[in-house]
């Protein structure tokens, strides 16, 4: 299962955040009931509305939706780089998921004292980009004198990565993240057995204040440290910056669902930013869901975006992959639109796809396979 690290400096709302997300998903599926692997680590399942439509359509006993792991990464502190703080751990923590969820203090609240004495949220993200990219120098430094010796004596997959080093290193010192320098496919390669820090995508989630939120989200671009927040993602990460309030999701915790949605639509808003938030995020890793649906029970499986269905029949078993002849896939809104399976095959909308077709975000699909 991918993992995602929540990042960020100290009274942030970090850990609040990712409290709030666990367990306010925990309840969504029995199968994926939240379980705390380490102290930090949670199971989250991927809010997916079209289940619930399908499992309607099909009678279904149980809804199991997709899932992936949040990590709580410890607080960082400038100087992390050079081992100040936790620094190590946070780094090491880093190295091992797959995307960062990077939260930037967007309020002011004097009963919360910032650790910098003064909240401004793009110092905030300067400050832990800066020590991800220190870190990244510091390890090519290293095994660029490693590979020196070994392209010097003909080793042509040291010449490579002797020649990448030396392309990444000038554009992490002018201080962007390895993921924004411009690569051929080849070179990307490369740089995955690299494990650069700066080179995981990243998005930011923009903490704002309880009575800020539903204004935030309406028209985020009114809200000056969102809009700076949103405007530095996407010129500097080409990511997305979505906006949450870590104080909401806490007080939501101890709610029902009923009395949860109720709470939000008092504040005249429809979610509190962590749906979208885990969306976002599945999306980040470049994972795409894939429907079956029935009477025993409609579940979301988790894919590659670009996989084929081979691959995708793999996921629910060998067999499957090893064995597949055909799939029979319907578009989620072709199938919802004629009400059921037999009327969307009467209307020409269920088709038969072989082993090229690549498999869409929201297809609903029945494999036929021999084995």
């Amino acid at each position: 299962m991918l993992k995602a690290g929540i990042v960020g400096l100290p009274n942030v709302g970090k850990s609040t955040l990712f409290n709030a997300v666990t367990r306010t998903r925990n309840a969504e599926a029995a199968n994926y009931p939240f379980c705390t692997i380490d102290p930090n680590v949670g199971v989250v399942t991927v809010p997916d509305d079209r289940l619930e439509v399908l499992g309607k359509i099909s009678k279904t006993q149980k809804i199991i939706p997709a899932a992936i792991e949040f990590v709580d990464i410890a607080g960082l502190v400038e100087g992390a780089s050079e081992g100040a703080g936790l620094g190590n751990k946070f780094l090491a923590n880093i190295r091992e998921v797959d995307a960062i969820v990077q939260v930037v203090r967007c309020f002011n609240n004097d009963d919360i004292i910032h650790e910098l004495g003064s909240v401004d949220p793009l110092r905030d993200i300067e400050i832990i980009n800066s020590e991800l990219i220190l870190a990244d120098i510091s390890a090519l430094e290293k095994r660029k004198d490693s590979r020196i010796k070994k392209a010097r004596g003909g080793d042509k997959e040291a010449a490579l990565e002797l020649a990448l080093i030396e392309k990444l290193i000038p554009h992490l010192d002018a201080g962007k993240p390895a993921l924004t320098l411009e690569l051929n496919d080849d070179e990307k390669l490369i740089l995955r057995d690299f494990f650069l820090l700066s080179s995981k995508r990243t998005i930011f989630a923009c903490n704002v204040a309880e009575d800020e939120l539903a204004e935030a989200q309406q028209n985020p671009d009114a809200h000056d440290m969102v809009a700076r927040v949103r405007e530095y993602a996407a010129s500097t990460h080409d990511a997305e910056a979505i906006v949450i309030s870590a104080r909401i999701e806490e007080e939501l915790v101890e709610l029902a669902p009923e009395e949860a949605q109720e709470f939000l639509a008092d504040m005249g808003i429809s979610d509190s930013g962590v749906s979208t938030l885990i969306r976002a995020v599945y999306h980040l890793l470049g994972l795409r869901t894939y429907i079956t649906s029935g009477e025993k029970e409609t579940r979301a499986w988790t894919i590659r975006q670009g996989d084929k269905a081979p691959a995708a029949a793999g996921v629910i078993h060998g067999d499957f992959e090893r064995g597949f002849i055909a799939a029979e896939v319907a578009a989620y809104d072709d199938l919802v639109a004629a009400g059921s399976k037999s009327a969307a095959r009467d209307a020409g909308k269920l088709r038969i796809e072989g082993k090229e077709y690549e498999v869409k975000d929201g297809d609903v699909i029945e494999f036929r396979f021999n084995v």
